[in-house]
């Protein structure tokens, strides 16, 4: 079939659905990549080098769609938020469903610094003559719901990490809370100083509304679900007659903006480790330092009606036949009351490991992450009944005789809602051992919530992903239904921190996957009540056909990662993407003393050694043909190991700038939107700084950050050719 224009099909934008930590990216960056690079791709798309295709068949046939959702339908009879009894009983059926597949398993327990509402109180004084509204901030069931007694379990609405704290002040509406936001309230004379700060979801994510909040100087922040992302046209209705979410929907959330355990910063929570204090812990930067509500759309139409004050810009209005928003100063007066119990709790990651035959020590490690806001259904037990269903398949492959040339490990992630919090423990506590031993890190948080595959990666593993069969239809490849699919598909890029991937790739530097079907640029009932299994069985996935596609797709990847003699990776669309980012660089720096030509150095560098790297695949796998060469000769193992370790060179051990625990200078979060992928993260921040402040010692630290990732590259060229200077 003809291919779409290369262009299309790479973005560095983030994965869409579950956004989380933080980075800054310039706009244009953002803008001029989205429409370049990696023509590279288009060159390799051909059928895949399968060495085993009648085990990937098997494994294909063996699909199915009843184990995922009788699994989905399990895990989630109850709401299971991380540290809580609930919770712990998902860990044991986990943990019970790999050993029934005799995989051997186990269970990592870490304490860590968790948080829980324990009184929240909101009231509107609508000024005089007009009597006080005092909300319920609850999520109504609805009739026939067969959760309405297990809805009764959820922890109530809140924002984890919230100062505690009480607020009577006027509200002022802040639109999606961006630091651009706040500029234009203060440019039309709007103070939020020591106000409550009303702003709604749809551009960035809760912890940095707040921490903007913060910065503006608002005593409190509220935030809420704008029936313009979440709510529809006027007039469709909303869950369970629509895939909507009902008015009285709250999307609630983790306000920490770091990653882990936040008494243990950059180190594992570990049985006797080191530690700072919960109250040290809660005064860092990370934490959002003013009491914050999530709130539903309703709650909120009440303020807006009350506000006073100039009208907002269009852009700021909600949908068609919405009431006028205006930006206040009051007179609605807010009266807010949090109060939260931040304490130390047992979090339990769950392992299963098929260990391999003739490379033990090399390591394929799939993880989705199980703790739930509430009922969890699409996120993230969508993607824990597609992993476990995966793991059953495996299990029969097992029982023909199949056993995995590497080490194949299962991982169910806890308290990831939090903040990532079990896979960078663990991840922070074997680092080293990852670092030597980790082939690839391949993610599932959420697998469905619609039709079209949406994935990202890191860019060795594109050709991978896009090779492999489809499941649905064996005489193409996922790429080729993709594009059937999606008229302007794209691969996103695994630079922020939206899911469990980040310790794995911005930590350690492990070739990482994300999955997920999905449709537009999120789901409306994410983290409320609403996300249960009725929901994603009406809406998501009806027949549960797409998570048995997600699990196809996963394990189709798992298999070729753990089974191949060369590592399926190929480094030559990382250049093409370099390329493209260095010329942004270029054109953002025009006019200034920055070059960039030690990238374009280095960069060529790596063009010479990726393809020195694919011609020594080529010769190393036709003497295999030939039988002139044995599989576990070291040639091979050589090979493997430098096109392993090159990612790791992109990493730098200080880190990027002002984010020490981000270690990838090639991608990274955004600094003030943790739904951003950044490329170059530490050049982009180095760039608005010089911008802001325009002095040659700024503009020097543009040239020193050029420097360091020139560098990166160089060494990843010198891994990649395997050769000493």
């Amino acid at each position: 079939m003809s291919r779409p224009d290369a262009a299309s099909l790479l973005s560095p934008s983030p994965p869409p659905f579950k956004p989380h930590r933080r980075g800054r990216l310039l706009p244009s960056i953002l803008a001029v990549l989205a429409a370049a690079a990696a023509l590279f791709l288009l060159a390799v798309l051909r059928s895949p080098p399968t060495p085993s295709p009648n085990l990937g068949s098997l494994f294909l046939s063996l699909g199915s769609n009843n184990t995922a959702a009788s699994h989905l339908r399990a895990l989630t009879l109850h709401p299971h938020v991380a540290g809580t009894k609930a919770n712990s009983l998902t860990a044991a059926y986990v943990l019970h469903a790999f050993s029934s597949l005799s995989i051997p398993s186990h269970i990592t327990p870490y304490s860590v610094l968790l948080s829980y509402p324990v009184h929240r109180s909101l009231s509107l004084s609508a000024g005089p003559g007009r009597a006080a509204k005092s909300f319920s901030l609850t999520q109504d069931t609805y009739p026939s719901d067969p959760y309405a007694r297990a809805a009764a379990e959820v922890t109530p609405t809140f924002f984890a990490y919230s100062a505690s704290g009480s607020v009577s002040a006027e509200a002022v509406y802040a639109n999606y809370g961006r630091e651009e936001d706040f500029a234009y309230l203060s440019s039309r004379g709007v103070d939020v100083a020591g106000r409550v700060a009303l702003a709604r979801y749809g551009r960035i994510h809760c912890e940095d509304i707040v921490h903007n909040a913060r910065a503006a100087g608002a005593a409190a922040a509220l935030v809420y679900p704008d029936p313009l992302e979440y709510g529809g046209s006027a007039g469709e209705g909303s869950f369970p007659d629509s895939r909507w979410l009902p008015p009285s929907g709250v999307q609630v959330g983790s306000l920490f903006r770091g990653v882990g355990d936040p008494t243990t910063p950059m180190w594992a929570s570990s049985e006797g480790c080191e530690r700072v204090s919960v109250e040290d812990a809660m005064a860092t930067d990370d934490m959002p330092g003013i009491p914050a509500l999530p709130v539903s759309a309703r709650d909120a139409a009440e303020i807006q009606q009350v506000l006073g004050g100039a009208e907002a810009p269009a852009d700021w209005q909600g949908r068609d036949g919405s009431p006028v928003y205006r930006l206040g100063p009051g007179p609605a007066v807010l009266n807010l009351t949090y109060q939260g119990n931040d304490t130390m709790a047992t979090i339990e990651n769950v392992f299963a490991v098929i260990e391999g035959a003739e490379e033990p020590d090399r390591y394929v490690i799939l993880g989705n992450h199980r703790d739930a806001w509430t009922f969890g259904a699409a996120d993230p037990n969508s993607g824990t009944a597609a992993m476990i269903e995966l793991a059953q398949r495996f299990s029969m492959l097992q029982k023909q005789g199949w056993r995995p040339r590497r080490t194949i490990i299962f991982c169910s992630w806890d308290a990831e809602e939090y903040g990532l919090t079990g896979s960078t423990e663990w991840v922070e506590e074997n680092r080293e051992m990852l670092s030597t031993r980790a082939v690839a890190y391949l993610n599932i948080d959420v697998s469905v919530v619609g039709p079209v595959l949406l994935p990202s990666t890191t860019p060795q593993l594109d050709e991978l992903l896009l090779e492999v069969q489809d499941p649905d239809n064996s005489s193409q490849t996922v790429y080729d239904s993709w594009v059937k699919a999606n008229a302007s598909p794209k691969i996103q890029r695994l630079g922020n921190g939206g899911s469990d991937y980040a310790a794995f790739v911005q930590h350690v530097g492990i070739p990482s996957t994300n999955l997920i079907f999905g449709e537009g640029p999120g789901y409306p009932v994410y983290h409320s009540l609403y996300d249960d299994f009725v929901w994603v069985e009406k809406f998501a996935d009806p027949g549960f056909r797409r998570h048995v596609a997600a699990a196809s797709i996963w394990g189709i990847m798992a298999l070729r990662l753990a089974d191949e003699e060369i590592i399926p990776f190929d480094y030559m669309s990382y250049t093409t993407e370099l390329e493209a980012y260095t010329k942004v660089v270029e054109k953002e720096t025009e006019g200034t003393t920055v070059s960039c030509s030690p990238l374009y150095n280095s960069i060529r560098a790596l063009k010479k050694a990726a393809t020195k790297v694919n011609s020594e695949r080529k010769d190393i796998q036709r003497e295999l043909s030939s039988k002139q060469l044995s599989k576990d000769s070291m040639r091979i193992r050589g090979l493997n190991d430098r096109l392993m370790q090159a990612e790791r060179a992109f990493t730098n051990r200080e880190g990027i700038f002002k984010q020490a625990w981000y270690k990838h200078l090639i991608y990274g979060p955004s600094e003030q939107n943790d739904w951003d992928t950044a490329s170059y993260p530490g050049i982009a921040d180095a760039i608005a700084t010089a911008r802001s402040s325009n002095t040659s010692a700024s503009w020097k630290l543009v040239q020193h950050e050029v420097h360091r990732v020139a560098r990166a590259v160089a060494q990843a060229s010198a891994v990649l050719s395997g050769s000493l200077t």
